[in-house]
């Protein structure tokens, strides 16, 4: 039987999973990535993490094709190198090579946000689907696209970054330094930015009884305020889904996927969420007809891990 074993490396936590020939996680480890500090020392956990999942497994790590990491930051698959990232501190480091001479066999290194969405297409919503964007609604908006089968990395292994498309000119700050971008309004962050405001204004609002003060407001404030009857909490949503819906007819109009997936806090809110986003993109796509649909991400914190531990088959065009 053939098993796969994938690395999500977290700024927080290294995360392991072995698969079987099903894509079924059968065994974990997990370690404190401790970051920031020498990437030599994290290369060190990763590779404690990959041998403790694989002796749970029962087999070795000789025993595997190949070992795939999923890395936050600019990752270039080709040369298995990360650019940069913030979280962990990384600068230009050769993680492929560093964890290749740590396990002995080949490494494939990947964006997380890519690898999640990976994992989405082969084991998760989009299962046999070609063309998929996997947009993950968290902290910020996150994103991974898959054309033909295969993640699209660009140049250097920066494409996919589909929450820093400008959406309003001189809009709201963003996170990478620009102004308007859709992260800074359809994130978790963004939502929350919106309920705060509305709840300032609107002191008679029932989002007052379910965040009493303006700290405690949090992504499913105000849809339980609209499931409540809210007037307020409803408007807010309305204007949430607009700007996310206006995001997604930009991805469908520049990609033309088969299907969208969801992922994050936000997309727990299941179907009726889907179902206004999808009233909110009528009559909006190029030509007027949307053929793309739209699904909630199913895998979890898990779609990082599968997605980490199938990029051999990306790599040798193998979905």
């Amino acid at each position: 039987m053939q098993h796969y074993l994938g690395i999500d490396l977290g700024g927080t936590n290294i995360a392991v999973g072995v698969l079987d020939e099903s894509y079924r996680i059968i065994a974990r480890a997990r370690l404190k990535t401790r970051a920031i500090r020498p990437a030599a020392e994290i290369c060190d956990d990763m590779a404690k993490a990959a041998r403790m999942a694989a002796e749970q497994a029962g087999i070795s790590i000789a025993d595997l094709p190949w070992v795939g990491v999923g890395s936050p930051g600019s990752v270039n698959p080709k040369a298995g190198v990360v650019g940069y990232s913030g979280n962990l501190g990384f600068r230009d480091v050769p993680l492929a090579a560093m964890m290749q001479e740590r396990l002995g066999v080949t490494v494939y290194t990947e964006n997380d946000a890519n690898a999640a969405a990976y994992g989405e297409a082969l084991a998760g919503a989009a299962k046999g689907v070609s063309n998929v964007l996997a947009i993950t609604l968290g902290t910020g908006v996150g994103g991974g696209v898959i054309l033909d089968g295969k993640i699209l990395s660009g140049r250097d292994g920066a494409a996919g970054e589909l929450g820093h498309m400008g959406i309003v000119v001189g809009g709201r700050p963003c996170s990478c330094g620009r102004n308007g971008c859709i992260e800074a309004y359809a994130s978790a962050t963004g939502l929350i930015r919106l309920t705060r405001e509305a709840m300032e204004q609107h002191p008679e609002s029932r989002l007052w009884e379910l965040a009493p003060s303006l700290e405690q407001v949090d992504g499913k404030t105000a849809f339980d305020a609209l499931r409540l009857g809210d007037a307020v909490g409803t408007a807010v949503v309305d204007e949430y889904v607009e700007y996310l819906a206006y995001a997604l007819v930009n991805y469908i109009n520049i990609f033309a996927p088969e299907l969208i997936v969801l992922g994050g806090g936000i997309s727990h809110e299941g179907e009726p969420f889907l179902e206004r986003i999808r009233r909110a993109m009528e009559g909006k796509v190029f030509g007027g007809v949307n053929h793309t649909r739209l699904a909630c991400a199913t895998l979890g914190n898990d779609a990082g891990i599968i997605g980490a531990a199938l990029l051999g088959k990306n790599a040798i065009g193998n979905p």
